[in-house]
């Protein structure tokens, strides 16, 4: 064979090859403002979904949805889709969101759905922490704008104008001999706690304005837990020394809440979220890669943020009016997973200017259209997740 022959050869092998590690990609227009990409990078391998969503666009909005609609418990996300009030067409993307107890479905960070505080924590409720922080949330405010901080609930109960402290909502207060907390009836029935003395207040909610709920004590206080809230009531609860700021509420006595969040990592102002739903831990921060810090930050451990597993994220731009949402298929032939500074690397490769690590592994699930379009890593399909975040076209 001459050399220029095999010359020829070679080139084209050496081109054949070079196309085989591009990336393919695939695009659609889910509805003005929103388009789904679908990108297979053979150098990875990866198999990534993206959703990229106008933020600016009046007609589109972000809610988060609860598995079963309840405080504890778990769904799949395609079910959580398919039994939104406007039905699974209007629900243009879904991404699971928060870690979660594998056993009881309960969220680690706090829930604010509407508006409305689910869960209210000031320490995050993980068993994997290396140490006790609070983890990363996204969330949006009340002008429809992305946030990601990691927010602690800021909360205080007034009481003929004076103020106490609510550090915990639907969840037992844990920061130490004494604390507060406001169960709603989300929770149904009044946790317990053995180890401090206890005193619960019943209330009847009778008004509420933005972040400030007003009620009045309505039947009698306990000194035990285990109490049921019925639809529309609260009971404020005190352990320890606290029991005496609310010894003297009478019958009928006025008690106001407020419920805010405040950053705990940059001395922001506290804010009133629509929404706010967790994750663990953040990888992007104002355009900086930060995920090769998250386990001195927020106390990651190594098999979650060093080892390559499917992943989800959230991110958002500069300007906070490019919204991405990012699935990574991994464990599997065709896409490897990614591990935590990977997935900031490519959030930035995107322009996100912040960016968020969902639950990933086998929760890792992006719907469209009420259709799952990744490939889920568990053996027996999707798997029943605590929470998801749901764009959806509102109605006119």
């Amino acid at each position: 064979m001459s050399w220029p022959r095999l010359a020829s050869i070679l080139c084209v092998i050496s081109a054949s090859l070079g196309a085989q590690q591009r990336d393919s990609l695939a695009t659609q227009t889910l509805s003005p403002g929103v388009t789904w990409r679908r990108i297979v990078r053979p150098a990875g391998p990866w198999v990534l979904n993206i959703v990229t969503v106008d933020l600016r666009r009046s007609d589109l909005e972000l809610r988060q949805v609860r598995a079963r609609d309840s405080l504890r418990g778990r769904e799949k996300l395609t079910s959580m889709v398919a039994r939104t009030p406007e039905g699974a067409a209007r629900v243009l993307a879904a991404v699971n969101t928060d870690f979660f107890s594998l056993a009881t479905g309960e969220s680690e960070n706090n829930v604010v759905i509407g508006g409305e505080w689910w869960k209210g924590i000031q320490v995050t409720d993980s068993p994997f922490d290396t140490f006790d922080n609070v983890h990363a949330q996204f969330g949006v405010d009340g002008a429809r704008r992305p946030l990601l901080g990691r927010y602690v609930l800021d909360g205080t109960a007034i009481v003929a104008r004076v103020p106490t402290p609510v550090l915990a909502v639907n969840a037992i207060s844990r920061t130490g001999p004494e604390g507060t907390a406001l169960y709603t009836d989300r929770v149904g029935v009044t946790p317990t706690d053995t180890t401090r003395a206890l005193l619960e207040v019943p209330l009847a909610r009778v008004g509420i304005r933005a972040d400030t709920q007003l009620f009045v004590r309505r039947g009698p206080t306990a000194k035990a837990a285990g109490n049921a809230v019925a639809p529309g009531a609260a009971v404020l609860a005190a352990y320890g020394a606290r029991t005496a700021a609310f010894a003297t509420v009478a019958e009928g006595d006025t008690v106001r809440v407020v419920l805010r969040a405040r950053a705990a990592d940059d001395g922001s102002p506290s804010r009133s979220p629509a929404l706010l739903v967790g994750g663990w831990p953040r990888i992007v921060r104002d355009g900086v890669a930060v995920a090769d810090r998250s386990a001195w930050v927020e106390g990651t451990i190594s098999r979650n943020a060093e080892v390559r597993n499917p992943r989800t994220a959230v991110g958002f731009s500069r300007d906070s009016s490019t919204l991405f949402l990012v699935t990574v298929d991994g464990r599997q032939a065709a896409s490897a997973g990614m591990t935590l500074p990977e997935l900031a690397d490519f959030m930035r490769e995107l322009g996100a200017w912040q960016a968020l690590n969902f639950d990933g592994g086998g929760s890792t699930s992006m719907v469209l259209a009420g259709k799952l379009v990744n490939s889920v890593s568990d053996p027996t399909g999707e798997r029943e997740v605590a929470s998801g975040l749901l764009l959806v076209k509102r109605t006119p």
